[in-house]
């Protein structure tokens, strides 16, 4: 393959290209053409009365719309489809007033501590 036309995975243009593209296309096309062939087979034999080929009926195209998900995410692999979650970074201005806060919670303790001491004895 050409170097030139790769794409790091982390870029936002991640996108699968070239031969691997299009086996995935053939691929997918194919599922689908079995997929609603399967359909109509079920239908048909679930309206003439057989009773279990109702649930076929709905899972094929179910299946069909995982293969179209499956496809989506192949052919993108670097795209998420959440975004990241902020992490909320402590502005360096507030540092002493933790530092201040977590000295006040230590002595607070270490006088809980004292006072249960002296009141077990």
């Amino acid at each position: 393959m050409d170097e030139s036309r790769e794409v790091p995975a982390h870029s936002s243009d991640a996108r699968l290209r070239g031969s691997e593209a299009v086996r995935l296309h053939l691929t997918l096309a194919l599922g689908l053409v079995l997929c609603a062939a399967a359909f109509w087979f079920e239908l048909k034999r679930a309206l003439g009365g057989n009773a279990l080929s109702w649930a076929y009926v709905f899972e094929w195209p179910l299946l069909g719309i995982f293969a179209v998900y499956m496809w989506s995410r192949f052919l993108h692999p670097g795209r998420e489809t959440r975004p990241a979650k902020n992490e909320k970074v402590l502005d360096p201005s507030f540092d002493a007033m933790r530092e201040r806060w977590e000295q006040s919670r230590e002595e607070l303790e270490r006088a809980h501590q004292r006072e249960q001491g002296s009141s077990d004895a």
